[in-house]
């Protein structure tokens, strides 16, 4: 529905208008408020929303670098280059990096007989040094024990101190009894 005014009228609405008009506000706050609001968004602006992006940029072009390696894709040290060298160039190279990630290396799986490397094997796991003395003297005492065992088996003629395991016998066990006393 249109209302046609009349141009007699037409002056007479707009200064009723004009005058009858609320005041034009920009924001919810006025005075002190909205310039502690403008200072705290300025700051939020400047500081922290750059922080926030750089994070999210560097988060993203790491993200083909996770997949390889949940994956155990075996070009995994070339996909993290791949990565860097995105950063470096602008994410120019990121969607290679993707795709990469993605990809079944075929050439890889004919050289090698397999397409899933393991990218960090196991690491021992520490043993104390309890532990580790333990061990070390179970193991000497298998090994005196395979010692009584060949010499039975050479005889007395053999292991008297004119043989060669003789000779040999009598210096690791004047080293043991050395290190021992000390």
């Amino acid at each position: 529905m249109v209302i046609i005014v009349k141009r007699k009228y037409f002056g007479s609405l707009t200064l009723i208008a004009l005058f009858a008009a609320a005041p034009a506000r920009a924001s919810l706050f006025t005075g002190d408020t909205l310039d502690t609001v403008a200072d705290v968004m300025a700051w939020v602006v400047l500081f922290v929303a750059p922080i926030i992006g750089i994070g999210l940029f560097l988060m993203v072009h790491i993200l083909p670098e996770k997949i390889a390696e949940k994956r155990n894709h075996p070009q995994l040290s070339a996909i993290k280059t791949l990565c860097l060298l995105s950063l470096v160039f602008g994410g120019m190279l990121w969607p290679f990096a993707w795709l990469w990630a993605f990809t079944k290396p075929v050439l890889h799986k004919m050289a090698y007989g397999v397409d899933a490397v393991e990218h960090e094997p196991e690491k021992p796991k520490a043993i104390e040094p309890k532990q580790q003395l333990i061990e070390s003297q179970q193991r000497v005492a298998e090994l005196e024990k395979q010692v009584q065992v060949l010499q039975q088996r050479l005889g007395p003629s053999d292991t008297n101190s004119t043989g060669k395991f003789g000779r040999w016998l009598g210096r690791f066990q004047t080293r043991n009894e050395h290190s021992e006393e000390t």
